[in-house]
């Protein structure tokens, strides 16, 4: 009896004991996996999908550039060609049917990618765009929805690449390799990550990606291999990236390394830019940058590659094949090589556009009415109202224009560039080329404005005046706060200069004060735009918005107006009503002086990046870096 209770006890302590044991490792398992989910959240992306807003009319109006195309997609027996304006939509027989602009149904930045995928979650197909700063787009065929990350880092896509699994990998400039489930967004490998992706192929475990400048990476078994000018790479920027069997083709800016078995086997073309790689046929189709498309027999191990002849072949995008016939997307349009025919021929051919660039970069309106459209790297457009044709200027001096200053009294336009500045007469005709040889204190001039009797220049090393008497320079020697000015406000004998460093204010001609971050309430010291409105001052700046200063020197903050965002150099504008201020990447920042409020304006503009404003012809012009739009200045406030 004694012994059967001995026994009871004993079994109920071992229960005890197992259930102790198991309610620890009960606990410790939720703790496992709630750490463990923890750490997933922790590398999770934020996003949300939404539908895009229906299409309002928009009272900008878009004058146009020429069509041009980076990648093509068929979907639903229809061929979509993306570029940085928007989407095209053609028909089989090659007809134009819709165009999706960006900034109207699509969102404000230049799309970049194309593919046709069905994604996990999705039944059916869908086209899947890239943008530049604005996630992916998903298109049905009749609706747009947007799968937009909450980190701009993620936003900017460089790449994207189906997997047949229904995944979706993301290249991007900063976040490396992500993929998108359909749930999540999430790095795909810890070593794939703070890469500037440029291009990707292959699957998702056998995955090669090129880079900006770190060679080629190649992810497989769950580890990484680099390869780069050591390993044999032509170049470390890789552009394009092909994968047939056992072979992988890598284009760089100086030729096109083949790879068998994931090691490094030859240089193909050397020497050649390689945008593009196709193999069909047992051939490799290499695009150029400015050779065409070079051809290369994959069955001869020493062939000598082959240029077909086509004078429009030029930075040939993407290369795509269906059935036997081999397309080419270039700047000239879409072109097609059939397999028995001689060279090729154009399939499509891009409209033409008004303007001769896209990158706009400063914006006049001169005496007679005309609109000059200064660009980055691609001289200026003199627009005549009506219907006389555009009149291109580009030359050794007129190239990269930082900006033009028309001087309505005498008709004399004066454009500062680069590589120096150069005078235009009332006819639109070269004038006069001014340079350090001429007196000027450098080259580079990123500033005009009327002073006294004369001109005032901006430089990299200071300030410039001109006037009868001839060319005399300041810098910091002489007070200016910083030699790298940007920026030039004028009022009366006033002038003020924005450098790199803070606001010199000049009064004829002599520096009288200086304002920085030590030495006022000035919240930036990089001013890139300065404008008089009234009896103050609105003062642009590279991370703190609009600025208010009064006659005292002190500055002020508006609400919306000033805040952590970037004014483009000299891309502010006053008009009697409203104050404009281009930013990057946030579209134009818009004052309204009878009510003294802001209001930020994105929707209708071809890029969020906002690089020059003008007033004329009853129209306010806003440039971008992707285009040019114009709106009537009684419906800017809509």
């Amino acid at each position: 009896m004694q012994g059967s209770a001995v026994r009871r006890a004993a079994a109920i302590s071992l229960a005890a004991v197992v259930a102790l044991v198991g309610l620890v490792i009960w606990r410790a398992s939720r703790v496992l996996h709630s750490a463990a989910d923890e750490v997933q959240a922790e590398h999770q992306v934020h996003f949300v999908v939404r539908p895009l807003p229906q299409v309002l009319d928009s009272d900008f109006e878009l004058i146009s550039s020429p069509a041009t195309y980076v990648q093509a997609a068929r979907f639903e027996e229809h061929l979509y060609l993306a570029g940085p304006a928007g989407l095209a939509e053609y028909d089989p027989s090659g007809t134009l049917l819709r165009f999706y602009a960006v900034g109207r149904e699509l969102p404000a930045s230049p799309v970049l990618g194309l593919v046709t995928t069905t994604l996990t979650g999705s039944s059916q197909p869908e086209l899947v765009i890239a943008m530049s700063r604005d996630g992916l787009i998903a298109f049905n065929g009749h609706s747009f929805r947007q799968i937009l990350p909450a980190d701009p880092d993620v936003r900017a896509i460089t790449s994207i690449l189906p997997v047949a699994s229904g995944h979706l990998l993301i290249g991007t400039q900063k976040r490396g390799i992500l993929v998108f489930d359909g749930r999540t967004i999430s790095p795909l490998h810890t070593t794939l990550t703070n890469v500037y992706v440029t291009a990707l192929a292959g699957t998702e475990s056998d995955l090669w990606v090129g880079t900006l400048n770190r060679g080629i990476l190649h992810f497989h078994a769950g580890a990484t291999d680099g390869f780069s000018e050591s390993e044999g790479l032509p170049d470390p920027q890789v552009h394009s990236l092909a994968v047939a069997g056992n072979s992988t083709f890598v284009g760089t800016s100086v030729g096109v390394a083949q790879f068998t078995g994931g090691q490094f086997s030859r240089v193909i073309a050397p020497g050649v830019f390689a945008t593009s790689l196709l193999v069909a046929q047992n051939k490799l189709f290499v695009g150029t940058e400015d050779q065409g498309v070079i051809t290369v027999a994959l069955s001869e191990r020493h062939s000598k590659p082959y240029t077909a002849p086509a004078s429009q072949l030029s930075e040939v995008r993407q290369l795509f094949s269906s059935g036997d016939i081999v397309f080419a997307l270039a700047r000239g349009g879409v072109f097609q090589l059939d397999p028995h025919a001689f060279g090729w021929k154009q399939a499509l051919q891009p409209g033409a556009g008004v303007l001769s660039d896209r990158n706009v970069s400063a914006l006049a309106i001169d005496a007679n009415n005309r609109v000059w459209v200064g660009y980055f790297d691609h001289g200026l457009d003199i627009l005549q109202v009506g219907s006389a044709p555009v009149r291109h200027v580009e030359d050794e001096h007129v190239f990269c224009v930082n900006r033009i200053f028309a001087d309505t009294k005498s008709g004399v336009i004066d454009v500062a560039t680069a590589n120096g500045l150069v005078r235009f007469d009332g006819s639109g005709s070269q004038q006069q080329i001014l340079t350090r040889a001429d007196g000027l204190i450098a080259d580079h001039v990123t500033d005009i404005a009327a002073y006294r009797d004369g001109l005032a220049l901006a430089t990299p090393a200071g300030l410039t005046f001109l006037d009868a008497n001839g060319a005399s320079s300041l810098y910091a020697f002489n007070g200016v706060v910083n030699n790298h000015v940007y920026a030039l406000g004028v009022s009366g004998n006033q002038l003020l200069a924005g450098t790199l460093g803070g606001i010199s204010v000049l009064d004829r001609g002599s520096v009288t004060s200086n304002y920085t971050t030590a030495t006022s309430n000035l919240k930036h010291n990089w001013i890139t735009a300065i404008v008089p409105v009234g009896d103050e001052w609105m003062v642009g700046t590279y991370g703190a918005g609009v600025l208010g200063l009064d006659h005292t020197g002190h500055f002020h903050s508006y609400d919306t107006g000033s805040a952590a965002f970037e004014v483009n150099p000299n891309a502010m504008l006053v008009t009697a009503n409203f104050v404009l201020a281009g930013t990057l990447g946030k579209g134009v920042y818009l004052y309204d002086r009878a009510s003294a409020r802001w209001s930020v304006i994105e929707e209708g503009l071809p890029s969020a990046n906002v690089t020059a404003l003008a007033v004329g012809n009853g129209y306010i012009y806003i440039g971008t870096d992707n285009g040019l739009v114009r709106i009537p200045e009684q419906k800017l406030h809509s």
